[in-house]
């Protein structure tokens, strides 16, 4: 419509806003309030209306301002046709005035309208005053606004209008009557719309408004500049077809295509179909966005939520829509979702953005129906057999350590006899190992398959610092569990449980394939037999494979487990005792002998450290592997110190390698009035000597006094410190 004397177009926003309560699409309860308050007399100083874009706030707020004051309204009605209706619909009434809070959202803005307020009204019963987009006021221009908002005279009223509520501070919240306007139904605006179009004289298919309401997301105005813009782009009968072209979507039948074919998981189809609705003029934007809401709407399908409206396609569509859900399931579908949200996030802050599509519909189109992740997850818990086409194969054991194992056959019950063989093979020292430690060894296999199996079905090699110790079993082992036990040579422990075959350190360091052994040193097998003949046969005397055989390179006892019958635990070589590291003390762990154990620790330790530990007053041992030590009273960094543990490790490893025991180290601190450092230091023997400060010797000092040509004046002692320097 052309309007005024110029011929300037008003747009259809303005020119079909809503002029009364009745007229305001989606907010009765608004509207219901509203005259009900104006009836009842009980109309609040200030307002806050809160609400999406276009969904009729302000239009609200000036259909109240002419409910309040005009002079014919009926049953808090306006009639819209006095001077006053006029003048507030046009805006130019003046004593209504509507402030854009983005413009003037300065405190001298609010200090002018504080000045104005307490001037009478000039031809209305109340003044109005309508502030839009009411958080964009600073800080203090709210608090300028305080008082009069909360005592404003009796014929002014406030109403503010805002889309982020949050930012309004609290204080002016509570001192206002707060109406929360939500989204129109897309019904309602396609209602509407084809009462407008109606007005207008434009024919416009039905299913062309229904992508015009849908594409409005809830808001009035949206939707009416939206058509506003169809209006001008068409002709007198427009379709569905021009709305896709004008907002550069896909229509509903190329977007059941794509699902269809991801659904089916086609990757060629959807890149197909995905490609050709993009060669039609559909926007990669627009197209994205139509997809996430397409698997949203597969997502409320799936989900059984009958009664929610799809935002994708028509309502025609949903039994298809309904048959795919069903088809794909509901997990696959949030999975496709979440890709495709991502890529859309992405999108938005590459320049690859079709690429990022493309590879989100490959990704989609691979998915496999996740249901039956759940069933995998029931089955693993009942502990029932899982099919070979349910699991992805296993991958081949990797190598780790230098340790490498060979498969075969599942393990079986096999009986004690035929255990694990310990061949040393020197001269291959290319590989080091600095530590080599075997557990969980297999169960080894049935006497009746071993009769039928090489000895040497399997190997694992373990490489030690000295030389590498091949472990040979007898029979079949599972791969997952084939590892053999060896102990590094710091403790030279058997390890492992069940039987062993364990050598000493002697007797491996002189034993060879085939070498004599001393008769008094035995040999201990799996099977709690000992050799008689004091020899150690090789592996090709013929030794049938139910019998063991043991011989070592290695200065490390070996144990292997079985599941066989049990061995006297006489014949089984004992690991050393927990707390000791297998090594002739220089001294005994004794209570009587602390003082000279702290006397042998304090001088091998050079760094940090020895200042705390020099701080040390008393020592006691108070169990067999505890020791006490005790720091002056006022030391309480000290004992943070060494509480550390790197400090304690440091300890623990230099008592341990002195008396063989690793104790457990507790730090106190002495009583008040207690002899200080220097005291207990002569009672425990350590030597302190006083270290004398040379500046000269100092490179810090002498770099200081070099650049800023200066001159040392005086040393002083640093306050608390241990003592031992000036």
């Amino acid at each position: 419509m052309v309007t005024g004397s110029t011929g300037s177009y008003t747009v259809l926003a303005r020119r079909f806003r809503p002029q009364g309560f009745a007229d305001v699409v989606g907010q009765e309860h608004v509207a219901q309030a509203l005259r009900n308050a104006i009836l009842a007399n009980r109309v609040a100083h200030a307002y806050l209306f809160t609400g999406a874009r276009g969904v009729g706030k302000t239009s609200t707020a000036r259909i109240l301002a002419k409910a309040l004051n005009c002079p014919k309204s009926v049953d808090a009605n306006p009639c819209n046709d006095c001077e006053i209706c006029d003048g507030i619909a046009a805006g130019n009434d003046v004593d209504v005035l509507e402030i854009d809070g983005a413009s003037n959202r300065g405190i001298d803005d609010i200090r002018q309208l504080r000045a104005n307020v307490n001037v009478k009204s000039m031809r209305t019963q109340y003044k109005l005053y309508i502030i839009d987009e009411v958080h964009m006021l600073t800080k203090e221009a709210f608090n300028a606004l305080l008082k009069t908002l909360e005592e404003p005279p009796p014929n002014v009223k406030f109403v503010f209008c805002t889309t982020e509520p949050n930012k309004v501070p609290d204080t002016i919240l509570s001192r206002c009557q707060r109406f929360d306007f939500g989204t129109i139904e897309t019904s309602n605006i396609k209602a509407r719309l084809a009462h407008i179009a109606e007005a207008e004289g434009v024919e416009v298919a039905d299913e062309a408004l229904e992508l015009v309401a849908r594409r409005a997301a809830g808001s009035m105005r949206d939707s009416q500049s939206i058509f506003d813009q169809l209006l001008a782009f068409g002709e007198e009968n427009i379709s569905a077809v021009d709305v896709h072209r004008l907002l550069g979507t896909a229509s509903d039948d190329r977007l059941i295509d794509i699902g269809q074919a991801l659904v089916d998981r086609d990757k060629a189809k959807s890149i197909d179909s995905f490609h050709a609705a993009l060669d039609g003029g559909v926007q990669l934007g627009e197209l994205t966005d139509q997809l996430l809401f397409y698997l949203r709407d597969l997502m409320i399908l799936a989900s059984g939520a009958a009664s929610v409206g799809l935002l994708s396609v028509a309502p025609v569509s949903r039994e298809l829509l309904q048959k795919q859900a069903e088809t794909w399931g509901l997990q696959s579908i949030v999975a496709a979702m979440q890709i495709l949200s991502d890529a859309k996030g992405r999108m938005q802050r590459v320049t690859y953005g079709r690429a990022l599509a493309e590879l989100a519909l490959i990704r989609i189109a691979m998915l496999e129906d996740l249901s039956n992740i759940s069933d995998l997850i029931d089955k693993l818990r009942t502990g029932e057999p899982i099919s070979a086409n349910q699991t992805a194969a296993q991958p081949a054991a990797e190598k780790k350590n230098d340790v490498a194992s060979v498969d075969a056959e599942p393990a079986v019950a096999q009986p004690a006899e035929s255990i694990a063989e310990v061949v040393a093979e020197p001269g291959n020292e290319s590989s080091i190992l600095a530590e080599a430690s075997v557990e969980n060894v297999t169960e080894p296999a049935s006497s009746e398959s071993s009769t039928d199996e090489s000895p040497t079905d399997h190997v694992s090699v373990i490489e030690t610092v000295e030389s590498p110790v091949r472990i040979v079993s007898a029979s079949s082992m599972d791969a997952e569990r084939q590892v053999a036990a060896a102990s590094s040579e710091a403790d030279g422990s058997a390890v492992g449980e069940g039987s062993e075959v364990a050598v000493s350190s002697e007797q491996a360091a002189a034993t060879n394939v085939g070498d004599e052994v001393p008769a008094d040193d035995e040999v201990k097998l799996a099977d709690g037999d000992v050799d008689d003949r004091g020899s150690v046969p090789s592996l090709d005397s013929g030794t049938p494979s139910g019998s063991a055989t043991a011989v070592l390179e290695a200065p490390a006892a070996i144990a292997v487990e079985s599941d066989g019958p049990s061995v006297d635990e006489s014949e089984i070589a004992q690991p050393a005792a927990a707390g000791t590291t297998g090594v002739a003390p220089e001294i005994r762990f004794a209570a009587e002998n602390s003082t000279a154990i702290w006397a042998k620790v304090v001088p091998e330790i050079s760094d940090m450290l020895k200042s705390h530990v020099k701080s040390v007053s008393s020592t006691a041992i108070s169990a067999p592997n505890k020791l006490e030590l005790t720091l002056p009273p006022k030391y309480h960094f000290g004992k943070t110190y060494l509480e550390k543990p790197e400090a304690q490790s440091r300890l623990q490893k230099i008592i341990a390698r002195l008396t063989g025991v690793e104790p457990r180290i507790t730090i106190v601190l002495g009583e008040a009035g207690a002899s200080g450092g220097k005291a207990a230091s002569a009672e425990t023997g350590i030597k302190q000597t006083k270290r004398v400060f040379k500046p000269e010797e100092d490179e810090l000092v002498c770099s200081v006094v070099e650049v800023f040509d200066a001159q040392v004046v005086r040393i002083s002692p640093m306050s608390g410190g241990t003592g031992d320097s000036e």
